[in-house]
């Protein structure tokens, strides 16, 4: 889970670093022009690593699926050869996906109208600017978005409900409590990626409306700098950080590790506390 977060973030990063340092460098300067190839560069990437985050969701809820419907079989069924593959994958869909639709664009002719009502260079408006018939390039950015967000949410979607089915089957409540809880960061994070995007991307592009910059800011702005709190703050350890200030003891911090790992950990931890017990009573008899 974590090696899949860390580079959730890591995307989160360099969205934001294609967006916010020329949006503030423009609001700071006065100057909003954009040079041509700057403005492709920021659509390839912004777009590349776009798709390799909706594709990225979809791994990450596969690997909630596996850590929650076979927890013995985790180390084994997402072991780390294959976690690198199955991030590979999502790095080689954010190419595929991308390369096409870019190099259509760039094709395109554009006239003397150079204004895009944004605040960066996205692919729906720069279309609207060519002076050709762009119906053909519309249609092929509508279904490239609707496979890979539509897609990603369908694979998503099928996890979670193996994911609920499995945990509506544990016997306790605090199991079931446990469980949700695991998911639940995901989760959040999945609708406000989603919902946004859906919004946005998977409709035809004459239905801009002024509504579509505010869209725009939640995807590239209030979700990279929600994420960090959304991971983090359902992390029992944190709770306590948070409280209190620090932990308070190393019986707590084993307590705390013990309550918030997987079932498969618990005999390690547990084996190293009771050495630590069996070490302090042999330096008291000593």
């Amino acid at each position: 889970m974590y090696f899949f977060l860390c580079n959730l973030s890591s995307l989160e990063i360099f969205i934001a670093t294609c967006i916010i340092p020329k949006t503030v460098a423009s609001l700071l300067m006065g100057n909003k022009a954009i040079s041509y190839p700057t403005c492709l560069t920021q659509l390839y990437f912004f777009t590349f690593l776009g798709v390799n985050e909706f594709v990225l969701l979809a791994v990450m809820s596969y690997d909630r699926y596996v850590a929650i419907c076979y927890p013995l079989q985790y180390p084994m069924l997402m072991n780390s050869q294959f976690c690198v593959q199955l991030l590979l994958g999502s790095w080689t869909a954010g190419f595929l996906a991308t390369i096409v639709p870019t190099i259509l664009v760039v094709r395109l002719p554009f006239c003397n109208d150079n204004h895009i009502d944004h605040f960066f260079c996205e692919g729906v408006l720069l279309i609207k600017l060519s002076c050709a018939d762009t119906r053909t390039v519309e249609l092929i950015n509508f279904m490239n978005s609707f496979i890979i967000i539509f897609g990603s949410l369908v694979m998503t979607a099928m996890s979670y409900l193996y994911i609920i089915n499995t945990i509506l089957r544990l016997p306790s409540a605090s199991s079931r409590n446990k469980a949700f809880s695991t998911c639940s960061s995901h989760f959040t994070f999945v609708i406000l990626a989603y919902g946004s995007c859906i919004f946005q991307y998977v409709r035809p592009s004459s239905h801009h409306t002024s509504y579509y910059k505010m869209v725009a800011l939640i995807n590239t702005v209030v979700t990279p700098l929600m994420s960090p709190f959304i991971f983090s703050l359902r992390n029992e350890q944190m709770k306590k950080v948070l409280k209190w200030g620090r932990i308070s003891s190393l019986e707590d911090y084993i307590i705390s590790s013990y309550a918030s790992c997987p079932s498969y950990f618990r005999g390690t931890i547990l084996s190293i506390e009771l050495e630590a017990q069996l070490f302090h009573r042999k330096c008291q008899v000593h």
